[in-house]
């Protein structure tokens, strides 16, 4: 046992204080960690052990950590966090050049040390790793959100759609603009596409499109359509002059602050005259809050400030000027206030999960990144949802709209 010895006791500095951990939250956890690799690793021929052991080694250099911890993290926070880490391990690996067969086998080792931990009732769930088509999908998805605050992940769906409901019932309708049937809308940055389904209903015999980095979800109605674009790498993909309406909504985490006024002229350009484009973009800090809760959002500026994205609203203070400067009239600005919490019935709850998922996301990010301990996060998850209900806490949202001459 002199190798499998040699590669669980390299412990990086600061590993009796780890933050994820196996079955606890302190420094036993290592300890239990180190206990599976030796079962993981005992009894195996030369071979195989020295190829298991070169696999846990990268896996730990992948996370900059000694292997002990970077197992205890991959096992700590449940199926689909040790999922989404296995993905990220993947990607990185097939950016490293690995060949395909070297990042199947080192997720096979994930896997069956996550197997054996579930034989040792470490935990109650087998790791589920991600298979080659995904990897690669991965790949082209992230490759196009390179300025994007939180990369996309499956949960989103159904936090985007929470906040579209949200967002509708706060506001009692999809839109502003004073659109007369349309005949082609246009959704920039659709998300799951939901906001575009909902004008399907509302003019049923326009034709509506929605444009994102990824596929919108499925179930859409007859006359909507699906484009994946990015439009941060070569503009809106269409013709100059195609849409009645075009609408777009929080994308200050996606767009880069200097690029905003080129896009919003983009926007325009594919607007017919006499057409309609709305703007809706928040506040970046929400008001009447607590300190877990702008701990939390600063957070999320520290990731958004090298992306070059907005970290100090701007973007929400501009809106109507961008509209402006792009050449449109009847320009219209106005502010709604939304509830965060369930002190304020169904928009606050909505609106509440809303905000949880997204913090809980940046928290991963964070995590991964080694910036925050999975303890730290969650206490201020926490903290943060009785600040919502004790402070009656709120989100400020600009809404702005305009008339292509």
């Amino acid at each position: 046992m002199a190798v499998a010895g040699s590669l669980v006791d390299q412990r990086s500095e600061g590993d009796d204080v780890v933050n994820a951990i196996v079955g606890g939250e302190d420094a036993a956890g290592v300890e239990r960690a180190k206990g599976l690799l030796d079962r993981f690793l005992a009894n195996r021929g030369d071979r195989t052990l020295q190829a298991y052991r070169i696999d846990i080694e990268d896996f730990g250099r992948f996370l900059g950590v000694s292997a002990s911890r970077a197992v205890a993290r991959l096992l700590a926070n449940g199926p689909r966090a040790g999922r989404h880490l296995a993905l990220d391990y993947a990607i990185d690996l097939r950016e490293r050049g690995r060949a395909q067969a070297t990042v199947n086998r080192r997720l096979a080792t994930l896997r069956s040390l996550a197997g054996i931990a579930h034989e040792l009732d470490l935990v109650d769930w087998p790791l589920e790793v991600p298979r080659e088509e995904e990897i690669s999908a991965a790949i082209q998805e992230r490759a196009g959100q390179a300025s994007y605050l939180l990369p996309r992940h499956p949960s989103e769906v159904d936090r985007l759609d929470l906040q579209h409901y949200g967002l509708r019932a706060a506001l009692r309708a999809n839109y502003l603009a004073p659109v007369e049937s349309p005949e082609r809308v246009l959704d920039v940055g659709s998300g799951t596409g939901q906001w575009g389904f909902d004008v399907c209903q509302r003019f049923p015999n326009a034709s509506v499109t929605g444009i994102d980095l990824v596929a919108g979800k499925p179930g859409a109605p007859p006359r909507y359509r699906s484009v994946r674009a990015n439009v941060l790498d070569g503009g809106v993909p269409f013709s100059d002059g195609m849409f009645d309406f075009v609408h777009q909504r929080l994308m200050v985490t996606g767009v880069p602050l200097a690029s905003w006024p080129g896009l919003v002229a983009d926007i325009v350009r594919v607007t017919r005259p006499g057409g309609w484009v709305e703007l809706v973009e928040p506040m970046l800090i929400f008001e009447r809050t607590g300190q877990a809760t702008l701990r939390l959002c600063q957070l999320a500026m520290e990731i958004a400030k090298p992306l070059g994205l907005d970290t100090t609203s701007v973007v929400f203070g501009a809106l109507d000027s961008y509209l402006r400067d792009a050449g449109l009239e009847t320009v219209t600005r106005s502010q709604l206030t939304v509830p965060i919490g369930h002190w304020e019935g169904e928009v606050g709850a909505l609106m509440a999960t809303d905000a949880r998922a997204a913090f809980t996301r940046l928290c991963e990010v964070l995590q991964a990144r080694s910036v925050l301990q999975v303890a730290e996060g969650r206490g201020l998850i926490e903290q943060a949802q009785e600040e919502w209900e004790q402070h009656r806490t709120c989100w400020t949202f600009a809404i702005a709209f305009g008339r292509k001459p």
